[in-house]
């Protein structure tokens, strides 16, 4: 039986459907906001996976291409691997999702969501997003939710919630947000500098346009919600744990008093073998019990302290940020490179520049989208001390590089301001915590080495939180082990004026406005010190770039002379590349981009497009040359493929009989233009050509 409800967001109307489509999966939804369709469907193991210590959930997230009428390109014509877009799509439902599981479930559970028709006004990811609650909370696998998105917009000063494609573009925010009905839970996205006052009011906005959402799953789910299957979370001996606490706490306390991560790793792993040496023989039987006990009480024993002494892991005050150390133009054959040390979190970042060939063509849902600015992050094992298949790309990697590249984005020039494509690669060399944010910094301080004129610095910095009953503890510029043992990881990243990215995911139920305005605020203190060690290095971007970069010159030529330049099959345009050395890219607008390390091969480049494009000025002298002779006059080259005709009358002061008197083929001669006809057709003196520049001279 099929059963559908409906709420109106943003001005239109959201519809979650079930019982038609996919009904033997535990839930399934059709979601369906303007012309954009979306099934979401969530299936759960009826048992716990075996050896499993940790829960087995998995979200893909599927664009088809018949979607938005299209049939995918390359050589099979179907759908490959899934892009960066919908990576990041996968990690924005997995990660609000997550946590609204039961602690220590281990049933393997896989959410599904396919885009089956799409528009540029409705937003797949908001719908996969908030479908994959839906079906979660309609099925009988055990889910605390619902929760419900938006994606909040601005245009002139005006929030929109799920703004279409084009007002994204236009406006100056663009956040995801996903709430509980008294909590926001989880936030991703950017802004063009915009205060922290604002980005919160943003917020709220936000879980305030979610609230019907939730209403509409929750009558859903009255409709026909399946009872949710009894799981019983396996229950601690409490006597075990207490044994255990009693054995480890004081080796775990001399572990932490170690203040830098690899010795502090070491004489944990020294205290976790000394505890299995002293267990009882029935304890040592137990022993992947012990280990879950021993978790708790690590994090127990790390957050209590935090929380009683407001003294952290490394020694650090609560808002404190750790060292920075900066070094600019590490590798001098790059174009422009930074070494960004925050603590035991390093990145050595390279910035690129290259021509527009460079960009990246984009085949989205919504038609070819070309990117001109690149991040590309990469996290090698030996960061972390360990040695492990070295690998592509990974979700992490590119969901990390995507923030960064947030970040820096909305500082970017314009094309017309510099037209350059710019690659930035962030690789981590040391890592303990916050490796994202100090890609962001590392990646302005490399583009202003590179001397890519950004419109200022950005810098980043991650916040984290302990809640200990009703207190609540924020935490500066965390490290690994405060984020996995903390309540919250919020990234901020922005300029001295505002924020240009921000990333939260909550652990807990969610927290108090009031505290997440004091983590905005806390972070904008911690940014603007950032900045300050950032300016201590580079204050600008550099004046003059790198001689091993590429220099690039656009001129604007006239639509008809663009086959002129490009020639039969390409032949003149690979000639002057064969003659220069240049690389040379022309648009379908006229826009010509020459691109050279060789100042000299540069300009000779740019005076052979010029001359093959230029139109003739009348009252102007050229330097013509002879091409062909006839009774009543020559025919004169003054421009690349462009002739003119120098009449007999118009060869000398005096009466000429014959034109091969005066003039031969292959002559070089100075001519002046008399007229441009409305053919084009165009008349030269030799005669006024010379008696002009008498006249000069003189």
């Amino acid at each position: 039986m099929s059963h559908e409800v409906s709420v109106e967001i943003g001005g239109r109307t959201l519809t979650i459907g079930t019982g038609h489509i996919a009904k033997q999966a535990d839930g399934s939804v059709m979601m369906s906001y303007s012309d954009t369709t979306v099934l979401v469907t969530a299936v759960s193991a009826h048992k716990a996976r075996e050896g499993f210590d940790f829960f087995p959930l998995t979200v893909e997230y599927q664009e088809k291409a018949f979607a938005a009428g299209k049939i995918p390109g390359g050589f099979f014509k179907r759908e490959g691997r899934p892009g960066a877009s919908e990576i990041l799509t996968c990690r924005v439902i997995d990660r609000p999702l997550r946590p609204l599981f039961p602690d220590g479930y281990r049933n393997e559970t896989q959410i599904i969501a396919t885009v089956f028709s799409a528009d540029r006004a409705g937003s797949p990811d908001v719908l996969s997003l908030n479908g994959a609650s839906a079906a979660l909370t309609i099925s009988d696998i055990p889910f605390d939710g619902p929760i419900g998105a938006v994606r909040v917009g601005r245009v002139d000063g005006k929030l929109i919630a799920n703004p279409t494609v084009d007002e994204i573009e236009e406006g100056d925010i663009d956040i995801l947000v996903a709430a509980r009905r008294d909590a926001i839970v989880m936030v991703e996205g950017g802004a063009d500098a915009v205060p922290e006052d604002e980005i919160l009011e943003a917020l709220y906005f936000a879980q305030d346009s979610i609230l019907p959402i939730l209403d509409a799953q929750e009558e859903l789910r009255k409709q026909c919600g399946r009872e949710k299957r009894v799981y019983v979370p396996p229950a601690q001996d409490a006597a075990l744990v207490e044994k255990v606490r009693e054995l480890a706490v004081p080796g775990l306390k001399t572990a932490y008093s170690e203040k830098e991560k690899l010795p502090r790793y070491a004489a944990l792993d020294a205290a976790k073998a000394e505890l299995k040496d002293s267990l009882p023989d029935d304890l040592a039987e137990r022993w992947d019990e012990v280990k879950d006990a021993l978790g708790g009480i690590k994090k127990d024993l790390v957050r209590g302290d935090i929380a009683s002494t407001s003294t952290r892991l490394d020694g650090r005050g609560l808002a404190d940020v750790r060292p920075i150390s900066i070094d600019l133009g590490l590798l001098s054959r790059t174009h422009g490179s930074a070494v960004f040390t925050r603590g035991e979190t390093q990145a050595v970042v390279v910035t690129t520049l290259g021509t527009s060939a460079d960009e990246q063509r984009i085949d989205s849902l919504y038609g070819d989208v070309w990117k001109r600015f690149l991040l590309h992050y990469n996290f090698p094992p030996y960061s972390v001390g360990e040695a492990k298949m070295l690998r592509s790309a990974g979700r992490r990697e590119i969901g990390h590089g995507a923030l960064a590249e947030r970040a820096l984005l909305r500082v970017m020039p314009t094309k017309e301001e510099f037209p350059y494509t710019v690659r930035v690669v962030s690789e981590i060399t040391e890592s303990n915590g916050s490796s994202s944010m100090a890609s962001v910094c590392g990646g302005a301080l490399a583009l202003m080495d590179a001397g890519v004129p950004i419109k200022g610095p950005v810098a980043g910095v991650a916040m984290g939180l302990i809640r200990e009953g009703d207190k609540y503890v924020i935490l500066s510029d965390i490290l690994g082990d405060e984020d996995h043992l903390g309540d919250m990881d919020f990234k901020v990243a922005g300029t001295d004026g505002g924020i240009t990215a921000v990333q939260m995911d909550i652990k807990i139920d969610g927290i108090p406005r009031e505290v997440m305005r004091d983590a905005l605020y806390q972070a904008r203190d911690n940014r603007l010190h950032i900045l300050g060690e950032m300016n201590k290095a580079i204050e600008t971007p550099r004046e003059k770039m790198s001689m091993h970069a590429p220099r690039i010159e656009v001129i604007q030529i006239p639509q008809d002379k663009i086959r002129d330049v490009i020639g039969p099959g390409g032949k003149v345009i690979r000639g002057i590349t064969a003659d220069t050395g240049c690389k040379i890219d022309v648009d379908d607008d006229g826009t010509v981009s020459i691109a050279s390390a060789d100042g000299e091969a540069l300009e000779k480049a740019m005076a052979i497009v010029q001359g093959l494009t230029a139109s003739p000025e009348v009252g102007r002298i050229y330097d013509g040359k002879v091409r062909s002779i006839k009774e009543f006059g020559a025919f004169v080259e003054i421009l690349p493929g462009t002739d003119g005709l120098l009449h007999i009358s118009q060869l000398s002061e005096e009466r000429v009989a014959n034109v091969k008197d005066v003039v031969k083929e292959g002559d070089e001669i100075k001519v002046k233009v008399l007229e441009v006809d409305r053919q084009g057709k165009i008349r030269l003196s030799l005669k006024e050509a010379k008696r002009d520049l008498a006249e000069a001279t003189t």
